[in-house]
Order: C-alpha cells, then structure tokens, then sequence
C-alpha cells in the first residue's frame, strides 16, 4: 500500500472514531458539556543524530475560561532510533484545580511516562505535502488524595495509577509547500487505563489550521472536542486551542 493510500486510510479510520464517540456520547443522559481554552507549545531541541530534548507546556482554562484548571509541564530527551522513529522519556508535573466540599485549591500530579514516535512524508509529484505521525504513551500516574480542613486543601497521600495512550495527527500543506505556508491538521487521541481490565478512559479528536512560519517554527489554531467517561457519567469537553511547534 503507498504512503498515500495509508495516510487516506488512517484518517478515514480516525474520522469515523472520531463521529462514533460524539454521537455516542451525545446520546447519554447524564452527559454535561463545558467550554474551555487551551494554550500549548511543543519544543524538539536535537544535539546531535542519536540524543535530544522535548517539552512541551500546557495552559488549561477551567469551565468558560474564568480561570486556570491544569497547568502542564512535560520536559523529556529524545533518543533518534532513525530518521522515523524517536524514543523518549520524561517526567510531568501537572497542578491542577481540585475540589473537596466547597473548597477549591491548586494539588499537583506526577507522571513518568514513556513514549515511542513514528513519523513518515506523503509526497505529491515527489514533494512532500503532508506528514504523518503516531505516537504511542505510556504513563506511571501519581495522583494525590487529599480533604478539605478550614478554607484550604490537605493533602493525604498518593494513588498510582497507568494509561496507555494512541495518537495519529497528519498535516496537509494547503500551499504546495513543506517548509512554508498554510496547513490544516487532523488528529484523534485515545487513552486507556492499564487497570481495570484496560477501561477506556477519553478520547481527543482535534481539527486545527496554521501557518508554518520556517521550517522550525509553527503557529495554529483549531477545535479540540474531549470526551471523558467516568462511574457511567460522560463529559464533552468544547475546547479552543492555541499552540506552536517549534524544531531546533
């Protein structure tokens, strides 16, 4: 099969993934929707052929963007296996809103996570116009327990916790042009527990259209709907986002 056709295929697959798991959770009853934006930037810093680093930063909005819910911090290093696929591990830290009784406060998570990247071109007349990439995340989750005491939040301790994670995004030049222009983005991400039998946890289906500054620095703008399952109740989250992908 030719990267064209694959590259058709996958997003073919994932647009179908993506309208199941809308509709489905559209037709629950105990299903609620909120409003958020999202701020992000992703960051692949190369030293050399075989070791790099990575980062990416994440501002989350609470419900109709009054005020901060998550703050993400993700930093990591990138091992090169080739020139399609790259290795990486990190280490997360993730402050986020949490709420006992009518106590709000700021309580982080801690994450190890492990990731493997592979990536390949679509060519049209030998150039490249669009690229593809899948990314498959593991995740060693540390999550606090915690109760309320006067006007603050304690915490208690930690549970760990695991999550498998598989993401597919591909970039279509909308200019002709690799290197420069506008482009529009496709991307579907779904994540799993490792316990509980491999429970589904929520899926990340996200259009978006930017513009590629240079070859190391993009800008974008799209819509991301995340849908959550949780003890039978479902959440669509409606989510502006904002990011840039920088390549040094």
């Amino acid at each position: 099969m030719s990267e064209k056709h694959h590259f058709t295929r996958t997003l073919c697959v994932n647009t179908l993934l993506i309208i199941f798991l809308i509709l489905s959770s559209v037709s629950r009853t105990k299903s609620q929707a909120r409003f958020m934006g999202w701020g992000a930037t992703f960051i692949n810093y190369t030293f050399n052929d075989k070791f790099g680093l990575y980062f990416d930063g994440q501002y989350r909005s609470a419900n109709q963007l009054r005020q901060m819910n998550q703050l993400l911090l993700r930093p990591g290093i990138n091992l090169y296996l080739s020139p399609s696929f790259t290795a990486t591990a990190g280490y997360a830290i993730i402050p986020q809103q949490r709420e006992a009784g009518r106590v709000t406060g700021y309580l982080p998570e801690h994450r190890i996570w492990e990731q493997l990247v592979f990536t390949h071109k679509v060519t049209h007349h030998h150039k490249p116009v669009a690229s593809v990439s899948h990314r498959l995340r593991l995740e060693q989750r540390s999550i606090p327990l915690y109760h309320a005491e006067g006007n603050s939040l304690v915490k208690d301790g930690d549970r760990t916790a695991g999550r498998v994670r598989y993401f597919t995004r591909g970039v279509v030049s909308l200019s002709g042009r690799s290197d420069k222009g506008v482009f529009a983005a496709l991307q579907n991400e779904i994540f799993f527990h490792t316990g509980d039998g491999g429970s589904f946890d929520q899926n990340r289906a996200y259009v978006a259209a930017g513009y590629r500054l240079s070859p190391q620095f993009d800008l974008e703008m799209g819509y991301m709907n995340q849908y959550l399952s949780a003890s039978g109740n479902s959440t669509n989250n409606h989510i502006v986002q904002i990011a840039s992908y920088i390549r040094l």
